[in-house]
């Protein structure tokens, strides 16, 4: 980090380290190292959150009442960067970062009551039901419907690329309650149980060879109505608060972390793999250029805590922050696929059960995965040509 820490705020960070030296076991720290995808698989992404959960720190972006912190925008940060720094698995934010900002702010009291505790303590695991098969980037021409029946709204429809739907036992969900006017009209946000009857959960297996997303077809499920959030047929406004979370957040911390381990990859490739001085320099220039571009954005994700330390709306930030961390995610991934190369042109030994010591850095073994997986970056959470829509909206409109 290139600037100057308060007393305050290296003793906090010193706190950080000394838990994470303490709780963060080996094996956890390998499933972060090898996490091709956006969060570590349910096992270990769950069993890290209720570690955290102990300690009290499982949702400290939270209000303090509702089992927060009360931490400053900079110790954010520097938790975010301590956890990537440590290699802790990166968590699934669904519940945490996701839905449980909607609940809080548009939430009954009984729906807080109901649904923060188990989000807080990692008793509950939740999916997110957003896009169909015909509805992505347009996610407001959704078809999934839902019909009111007495104290109970009746589904229809399909959600595709649901990511850990097989592990949830909840799901936040927008469907279609009127048809209609605009397009962005009619959709409502609702809350329920899985499994129920008359849900079936498809496996999608994605290029990498992961299983992080799914369908999910719906056929007449019943689900309580008093897990609808807001009001019926205002799904549409509380569905672009829920995605400023998606796309917020702090994206230099973990891909400093990702440049580090490829950075010793790089050297221990060309000293023990082989290659000439050229490609040897070559790669260490653009490994040098993408630490580069994370310093700039690091250095503008700072602007952003100092603005949100004022009280200022987010504004384009999160729309800005997602292109740039999603690109940058990409160019590493691509680095690293070459960095491997090295390593199999040398025709080194794998060890099959990747138990202990590999032979060699996992950032190699698994680079491949990594670069499939990230393909997807700058589609997921609205994709970066929207993204680029929204921020050049704003500056033409300013």
């Amino acid at each position: 980090m290139a600037w100057a820490l308060t007393a305050a705020e290296t003793a906090f960070r010193d706190e950080v380290r000394d838990f994470l030296a303490r709780e963060l076991t080996p094996e956890l720290r390998a499933a972060g190292r090898r996490c091709s995808g956006i969060f570590t698989d349910y096992e270990y992404g769950n069993r890290w959150h209720r570690v955290l959960a102990k300690r009290g720190w499982s949702v400290p972006q939270w209000p303090v009442e509702h089992g927060g912190t009360g931490w400053t925008p900079m110790q954010h940060y520097l938790f975010a960067a301590e956890l990537a720094a440590a290699d802790a698995p990166p968590r699934a934010p669904m519940g945490p970062g996701m839905v449980a900002p909607v609940i809080i702010a548009f939430g009954t009291e009984a729906q807080k009551r109901a649904w923060l505790p188990g989000i807080r303590s990692g008793e509950d695991y939740w999916c997110q039901g957003y896009s169909e098969p015909q509805s992505g980037s347009d996610l407001a021409s959704l078809q999934c419907k839902a019909v009111r029946d007495g104290d109970h709204y009746v589904i229809n429809g399909t959600k595709i690329w649901t990511t850990h739907a097989q592990y949830a036992n909840r799901m936040f969900c927008l469907v279609r309650t009127t048809s209609g006017g605009k397009p962005q009209q009619g959709i409502s946000f609702l809350c329920f149980d899985i499994p129920a009857p008359g849900i079936t959960i498809r496996p999608i297996i994605s290029i990498s060879g992961d299983h992080e997303l799914n369908q999910v077809f719906f056929d007449d499920v019943r689900v309580p109505a008093d897990g609808l959030i807001g009001e019926e047929n205002q799904g549409w406004a509380i569905a672009k608060y829920l995605l400023q979370h998606e796309r917020g957040g702090a994206w230099a911390p973990m891909l400093r972390a990702r440049l580090r381990r490829l950075t010793a990859a790089a050297d221990a490739a060309f000293a023990t793999a082989g290659g000439d001085a050229h490609e040897a320099d070559d790669m260490a220039l653009r490994l040098a250029e993408a630490e580069c571009a994370i310093d700039a954005l690091e250095a503008t994700e700072l602007q952003s805590l100092r603005a949100q330390a004022r009280g200022e709306q987010p504004g384009i930030r999160p729309s800005m922050g997602k292109v740039l961390g999603s690109e940058l995610r990409q160019r590493l991934t691509e680095l690293g696929v070459e960095i491997a190369a090295h390593y199999a042109a040398a025709d080194l030994p794998l060890d099959d059960g990747l138990q202990g010591e590999l032979p060699i850095p996992e950032d190699a073994v698994f680079s491949m995965s990594a670069y499939l997986n990230d393909r997807a970056a700058s589609i997921y959470a609205g994709s970066n040509e929207v993204q680029r829509n929204i921020v050049a909206a704003h500056l033409l409109a300013n």
